[in-house]
């Protein structure tokens, strides 16, 4: 691609070998960011019984959720600052350091010898990671021209078709065939090949180094965020949210996110540019993003756990149990992205989403001896509503996006996706935990699994079976929660564009403006 005016430049209807190129690195990078939490889902069971004082009383799930929530918060963090710091430093050299943070918290984490260590270790590990899908949906939406989007984006969907499936099945087995500590390490050696094929793959890109940083923004909305979950995950522990741990975090959390919002109209260059919300397409499609991710991932995290704590499933067996949804998601993702390029996604996202609302209504249905094969089906008509779900979201709010508000728009979607996953887990297992406080006797059913000397103090198998039957209903009760804020996602999807968007890609480049990408 020359130096030519950027207005000029023809972008070729096909998938060239150059673009491909550029979609190997971002996709490389993302499936280690998202792989990552997959992993960590099936190795929650594990965690509370490897980090807990006493080996007879393991520590509350809503505990150990926060291997997970602090690691989407810390994505959720960074990923405002990634359009400013790309500006500084350009795409290329910011994702390479991006890369080379993800591979150290990686390390530390395989190091941790307490759960605080852990969480510690796992935001660090986020603030790598976080940055990688906003970077490479920005590489990858200058790289694809307005006319190739849906089918690029269908390409970057593909760590978000391979984390579901390999990711729970790579935990298992590596837990199962060596520890936890494990998958944290597989990391190491994809950081490094990433880093080198980065550095070799990705061209050299123009930087304009221009705006100033918000350091308001940072100190108002990061704390906010985590206080007021911390809150709300505070909640099993003190039984109440009549406690100042809960409500105290929680009110200093919504003072300092509400301040945020105030805060973002007012500087030319916000941390969050929510100016962008004029724009009507990329509104509605954050709103739906947002009930749906907090709905789906949410109620994602608690499968692999039901298998191994209700079914006694070792974590291998859980991990494979799990990925039908991934590839129900691997066949619908490639025929959404096709789709978009041809029809409007107001007409494409409701049938994903009503694929997702069917799955989750039957899992509430679940109890101690559901068949396997049920669970299954469940499962992968999940995943084939969420491929053609969330693609076709991205792709109408950056298309009709200008050039210059890409980056922007990108980071508003996916620091969305992040904190709604966040809030999803920590709401989840919270209710989760809940739930099973209700039975006195779940909790210790679950803990015969692994030591079989309580069986005795339940009574016998009879006992056991009552007390798994009461941990199977909490877990249905949970995904009562999940599936009715799936369902509220159907309001916002109605609003969807249903006409052929028109796009503004390429509205706002100057004449003489560097090209996008050169090869």
């Amino acid at each position: 691609m020359s130096a030519n005016a950027t207005t000029s430049v023809d972008y070729p209807e096909s998938i060239d070998a150059a673009v491909l190129k550029v979609a190997g690195v971002v996709v490389l990078g993302a499936i280690m960011s998202i792989l990552d939490i997959t992993v960590v889902n099936v190795a929650l069971p594990v965690f509370q019984n490897v980090f807990a004082d006493d080996p007879a009383k393991p520590l509350a799930y809503s505990a150990v959720a926060w291997t997970v929530t602090a690691y989407t918060l810390a994505l959720a963090t960074v990923i405002p600052l990634t359009g400013w710091a790309a500006d500084r430093f350009g795409t290329k050299r910011l994702y390479i350091m991006a890369i080379i943070l993800f591979t150290a918290g990686s390390a530390l984490c395989a190091a941790a010898a307490s759960l605080p260590m852990l969480i510690g270790f796992r935001v660090l590990q986020g603030l790598g990671g976080g940055m990688l899908m906003p970077l490479g949906m920005t590489i990858m939406t200058r790289a694809a021209g307005p006319h190739r989007m849906g089918r690029l984006m269908a390409i970057l969907g593909v760590p978000m078709l391979l984390g579901p499936i390999f990711g729970p099945i790579l935990g298992g087995w590596l837990i199962e065939i060596a520890s936890w500590h494990w998958i944290f390490l597989i990391n190491v050696p994809l950081g490094v090949i990433a880093s080198v094929y980065a550095f070799a793959a990705l061209p050299k890109d123009h930087t304009e180094p221009t705006e100033s940083f918000d350091f308001l923004g940072v100190a108002l909305m990061s704390p906010g965020l985590a206080l007021f979950l911390f809150g709300v995950s505070s909640i099993p522990e003190k039984g109440t949210m009549n406690a100042p741990k809960v409500y105290v975090s929680m009110a200093i959390g919504l003072v300092l996110m509400l301040s945020f919002v105030w805060h973002s109209f007012r500087p030319a260059h916000p941390l969050l540019d929510l100016r962008l919300f004029r724009n009507r397409n990329l509104t509605v499609s954050i709103v739906t993003m947002f009930i749906f991710a907090a709905a789906f991932f949410g109620g994602l995290l608690l499968v692999p756990t039901y298998y191994q704590q209700v079914r006694g499933e070792s974590t291998l067996s859980a991990g494979w149990l799990v990925a039908p949804q991934g590839a129900g998601a691997m066949l619908t993702m490639p025929l959404a992205g096709f789709l978009v390029d041809r029809l409007p996604v107001g007409r494409i996202v409701p049938f994903g989403l009503v694929g997702i609302v069917l799955g989750m209504f039957g899992m509430t249905q679940i109890d101690a001896d559901t068949s396997k094969w049920t669970m299954t089906g469940l499962l992968f008509l999940m995943g084939l509503g969420m491929g053609g779900t969330m693609m076709p979201i991205f792709t109408t709010a950056l298309r009709t996006l200008t050039h210059h508000e890409v980056a922007r728009g990108s980071t508003l979607l996916n620091i969305t996706q992040q904190i709604a996953s966040s809030v999803g887990v920590a709401v989840m297992s919270v209710i989760l935990t809940n739930n099973l406080k209700e039975s006195p006797v779940a909790l210790a059913a679950i803990a015969s699994r692994r030591d079989p000397s309580l069986v005795g103090q339940l009574g016998g198998p009879a006992g056991v079976a009552k007390g798994l039957a009461d941990a199977a209903h909490a877990f249905a009760s949970t995904f009562w929660v999940a599936a009715l804020l799936v369902t509220l996602t159907l309001i916002p999807a109605a609003f969807l564009p249903r006409r052929r968007e028109v796009s503004h890609l390429l509205d706002d480049v100057d004449e003489g403006a560097p090209p996008l990408l050169m090869h």
